[in-house]
């Protein structure tokens, strides 16, 4: 898991050892449960079944003193909204989030794309077979999210894009 740097998921972890599922799920939640217990430098995170080797937070700001973190062009108000969108009611087409904002997405939808933020999940069944998009594993990661259960309900919010 150090040398992959990326979330994997435990059915490719099981692959790789030769451990079952149930095995390498049990091996993990031990592993978790470790580097939380002894407060180790690095920490086990859960990202729905994928899971990742990351720095303990705990930790951040001598971290930050051996590395130039890198500075991190946040997003444009546009692009917050389509990912909300596509967040909450996902999977949807650029078609569907043009009719919810009432402006076009293209831009907004090219940024989250090459931010790795959504990704295309699919096509439509309809004529002219539309790209459906969705969120990955990433924005999990970024907004520190085990799964999509885990976002604040729509409820909770003064909006009507949602």
């Amino acid at each position: 898991m150090f040398a992959w740097g990326e979330p994997i998921a435990a059915k490719e972890l099981s692959k790789a050892t030769g451990y079952s599922y149930q095995e390498v799920l049990s091996l993990l939640k031990e592993m978790e449960e470790d580097y939380k217990f002894y407060h180790r430098g690095i920490n086990l995170i859960r990202m729905e079944d994928h899971y990742q080797i990351a720095t303990n937070p705990a930790y951040a700001e001598y971290i930050e003193k051996l590395i130039t973190p890198q500075k991190h062009k946040s997003l444009s108000q546009a692009a917050l909204e389509v990912l909300a969108i596509v967040a909450y009611r996902q999977p949807v087409t650029r078609s569907m989030l043009d009719s919810i904002r009432g402006v076009k997405s293209d831009h907004a939808l090219k940024t989250l794309l090459e931010k790795n933020l959504i990704e295309e999940k699919g096509r439509m069944d309809k004529i002219g077979r539309p790209i459906l998009y969705g969120t990955t594993h990433a924005f999990l990661k970024a907004y520190g999210l085990e799964s999509l259960e885990d976002l604040p309900p729509p409820e909770s919010f003064d909006s009507t894009i949602l």
